[in-house]
C-alpha cells in the first residue's frame, strides 16, 4: 500500500505539472513556481534567512547547493575537469562555458547587435547595454547598475567597507579582484603581452586598449567636434571639455577637475605631502611621473629620440613638439584666419590677436594720465590666503575703472598699471605679493607665471625649440632669440639701452638694470641660509646648490655629477680629449683657460730672463 501511495503522489506531481504549470505562487511578489520546495527556497529572499552556514568561515546561503559550491574554495576542491586541456573548475556551469574556448562556439547571439556569448547568463547581461535597464538601485543615493555585482561594489563606496587585504603590504581592497590586480605590483607580473610589438600588461583591459593602438581603431566618436578616442572613459572626459563640467571639486578651495586623479594631485598642494622621494638627492615629489623625470637628471638618461636626427629628450611631451618641427605637422589651426600653430599654447597666444585689440604707447599714456586711481599704499595679505583674496584686495573691476575700459579694463590698485586681461593683471598683481605658485617638481625653483616654468624646464630637459634661420643656433626662448638675431641684423642705437654712468650700450633693458648693478653695488638677492648677497638670481640658485648639495648636471659616460653646466662641459672634455685654448707661442693645448694662462707665463718667464741676461754693448761715440 504505501509503494502504491508513493507512486500515486508522484503521477499526482508530475499530472500537476503537466495540467498547471506552476501552481505554488509567492504571496509576496507574484512569483510562481513549479515545485514546493522552489517555493520554500523563494521565500528565503523575502525573509532574509539563510540556514545553511559554512564551518571555515561566517558566510552563510539560502540555498545548500550554494554553500557546497562555497565549501569547494576553501577545500580547493574542482570535481569538473576539460578533457580537452585538463583544467578543473568547481561547478558543471563553469566547465561548460570554458568549453566554449575549444569549440569557439557562442550558442547565445544577441538580436539586436549580432553579439555572441558563451554563456546565456553573458548574453542577459549584454541584453541590459542596448535596453538601458538597470534593475539594481542603490538605497543611499540615486545610482542604478545593471548587475548585483556592480551594486556590491558601489555601495562599499559609502560604507568605506575594504574586506579585502594584501598579504604583502597590508594594503585594503573593496573587491577580492581589486587585490589579485594590486598583487601583480608586487610580483611585476604583467600576464597581457601584445603579438605586435612585445609590450606587456597587468590588466586585460589595457591590452585592449592597446591594441587598438596598431589597429588605428577609435570606436568612441564625439558627437560634437567628430574626434574620436579608443575607450569609452577617454570620450567622457573630451566631452567635459565641451559641457564645461568639472565634477570633482576642491572641498578646501575652488579649483574643480575633470578626472579623479587630478583631484588628488591638487590635494597634495593643500596638505604639502610629497610621497615620492629621491632615493639619490633625497628630493620630494607630488606625483611618480615628476620623480621618474627627475632620476632622468642623475641618470642622464633620455630615452625619447627623435627617429629624423639625433636629438634626444627626458620627457615625451618636447619630443611630440620637437617632431612637428621636421614633419611641418601644425595640429592647432585658428578658426578666425585659418593659420596652424604647433602647440596649443601658441593657438591660444594668437587668438587675442582676434579678438583684443592692444593701444599704441600714446592712447596708453592719455588714458593713463586722465585715470583717477586710488592707489593703495600698503598691501597686507596673509600667506595662508588665497587667489581670491588676493583678487580682492588689489585687482580693479571695469565699473570702477571707466576711463580703461576701452583698452585696458583690467586695472592694478597698488601701481594704477593696466592691462588688457583679467590673467595678465593676475600675473602682475604677484609682483606685488610675492606669489609664485607654480614650482619645478625637479629642483624646486617657484615662478610668478606658467610661461616662466615652462621657459624653465627646458634647462632641465635641454629642449631649444627656438631656432635661428642664419646660422641654426637654437634657443630655450623665443626672446633669447631675438636678441641673437639683432647680431646678424645689425642693433640701431635708438633702440638700445644706454647706462648714463658710463655710456654703455645694452640690447635689453634687463642687460642695462643688471650692469646698473656693477655701479651701485647693489645685491637684492640675499641667502637664506648664509649671510651671502648675489646682483643675479641666477648667481643665488647656483649659489643654494652649495648648501643644498645638489648637482643636476651628470656625465652620460662615467656618472659625475655637477652644481653648474659650465663644470660639466669643462669634465666632458676628460672624454672627448677636447682643447679648445690652444698657445700662440708652441703647439700646446688645453682644456681650460686657466691652465693656458699658466702655460704662457713659462713663455714670459723665458722670455724675461733672456733680456734680463742678455750683454748691454758700449756705444762708441
Amino acid at each position: 500500500m504505501a509503494e502504491d501511495f508513493q507512486v500515486n503522489s508522484s503521477v499526482k506531481e508530475n499530472m500537476l505539472v503537466a495540467t498547471v504549470e506552476k501552481p505554488y505562487c509567492c504571496d509576496v511578489c507574484d512569483s510562481a513556481f513549479r515545485a514546493k520546495g522552489d517555493l520554500k527556497r523563494h521565500m528565503r529572499i523575502h525573509t532574509g534567512e539563510k540556514p545553511y552556514s559554512c564551518e571555515y568561515c561566517e558566510s552563510a546561503f539560502t540555498d545548500k547547493s550554494q554553500l557546497t559550491v562555497h565549501i569547494r574554495r576553501h577545500t580547493g576542491e574542482k570535481p569538473y575537469s576539460c578533457q580537452v586541456c585538463g583544467q578543473s573548475f568547481i561547478t558543471k556551469q563553469n566547465l561548460k562555458r570554458h568549453i566554449h574556448n575549444h569549440t569557439e562556439s557562442k550558442p547565445f547571439p544577441c538580436e539586436m547587435c549580432g553579439s555572441s556569448f558563451t554563456a546565456n547568463s553573458d548574453l542577459r547581461r549584454h541584453m541590459l547595454s542596448h535596453t538601458g535597464e538597470k534593475p539594481y538601485s542603490c538605497e543611499v543615493c540615486v545610482a542604478a547598475f545593471s548587475t548585483k555585482s556592480s551594486l556590491k561594489r558601489h555601495v562599499q563606496v559609502h560604507t568605506g567597507e575594504k574586506p579585502h587585504t594584501c598579504e604583502v603590504c597590508n594594503s585594503p581592497f573593496a573587491t577580492k579582484s581589486d587585490v589579485k590586480r594590486h598583487m601583480l605590483s608586487h610580483t611585476g607580473e604583467r600576464p597581457y603581452s601584445c603579438d605586435l610589438c612585445g609590450s606587456s600588461f597587468t590588466r586585460k583591459d589595457d591590452l585592449k586598449t592597446h591594441i587598438q593602438k596598431h589597429t588605428g581603431v577609435k570606436p568612441y566618436s564625439c558627437q560634437v567636434c567628430n574626434s574620436s578616442f579608443t575607450t569609452k572613459a577617454g570620450l567622457k572626459v573630451h566631452i567635459q571639455n565641451h559641457t564645461g563640467e568639472k565634477p570633482f571639486s576642491c572641498e578646501i578651495c575652488d579649483s574643480a577637475y575633470t578626472r579623479k586623479h587630478y583631484l588628488k594631485r591638487h590635494m597634495l598642494i593643500h596638505t604639502g605631502e610629497k610621497p615620492f622621494k629621491c632615493n639619490v638627492c633625497e628630493t620630494s615629489f607630488r606625483g611618480e611621473d615628476h620623480l621618474q623625470r627627475h632620476l632622468r637628471i642623475h641618470t642622464g638618461e633620455k630615452p625619447f629620440s627623435c627617429h629624423l636626427c639625433d636629438s634626444s629628450f627626458t620627457d615625451k611631451a618636447p619630443l611630440v613638439v620637437h617632431i612637428r618641427r621636421h614633419t611641418g605637422e601644425k595640429p592647432y589651426s585658428c578658426q578666425v584666419c585659418n593659420q596652424s600653430f604647433i602647440t596649443k599654447q601658441i593657438l591660444k597666444r594668437h587668438l587675442k590677436s582676434h579678438t583684443e585689440q592692444k593701444p599704441s604707447p600714446v592712447e596708453m599714456r592719455g588714458s593713463s594720465a586722465t585715470a583717477n586711481v586710488e592707489v593703495k599704499k600698503e598691501v597686507q595679505i596673509d600667506a595662508g590666503e588665497g587667489k581670491g583674496s588676493v583678487t580682492s584686495e588689489i585687482m580693479n573691476e571695469k565699473e570702477s575703472m571707466p576711463n580703461h575700459t576701452t583698452k585696458k579694463p583690467h586695472c592694478c590698485n597698488v601701481c594704477s598699471s593696466s592691462f588688457i586681461t583679467r590673467a595678465g593683471l593676475e600675473r602682475h598683481v604677484r609682483t606685488h605679493t610675492g606669489e609664485k605658485p607654480f614650482s619645478c617638481e625637479v629642483c624646486g625653483s617657484a615662478f610668478v607665471a606658467k610661461a616662466h616654468l615652462t621657459d624653465h624646464m627646458r634647462t632641465h630637459t635641454g629642449e631649444k625649440p627656438y631656432s635661428c634661420h642664419v646660422c641654426e643656433s637654437s634657443f630655450t626662448t623665443k626672446q633669447n632669440l631675438k636678441r641673437h638675431v639683432k647680431i646678424h641684423t645689425g642693433v640701431h642705437p635708438s633702440s638700445c639701452q644706454i647706462c648714463e654712468v658710463c655710456s654703455l650700450l645694452f640690447k635689453t633693458k634687463s642687460e642695462l638694470k643688471r650692469h646698473v648693478r656693477t655701479h651701485t653695488g647693489e645685491r637684492p638677492f640675499a641667502c637664506d641660509v648664509c649671510s651671502s648677497s648675489f646682483s643675479e638670481n641666477a648667481t643665488l640658485q647656483k649659489h643654494m646648490r652649495i648648501h643644498t648639495g645638489e648637482k643636476p648636471y651628470s656625465c652620460e659616460v662615467c656618472g659625475s655629477s655637477f652644481s653648474v653646466k659650465p663644470n660639466l662641459i669643462v669634465h666632458m672634455r676628460i672624454h672627448t680629449d677636447e682643447k679648445p685654448f690652444p698657445c700662440e707661442v708652441c703647439d700646446a693645448s688645453f682644456s681650460r683657460k686657466e691652465h693656458l694662462q699658466k702655460h704662457t707665463f713659462t713663455h714670459l718667464r723665458k722670455c724675461s730672463q733672456e733680456i734680463s741676461f742678455k750683454p748691454i754693448k758700449n756705444n762708441k761715440f
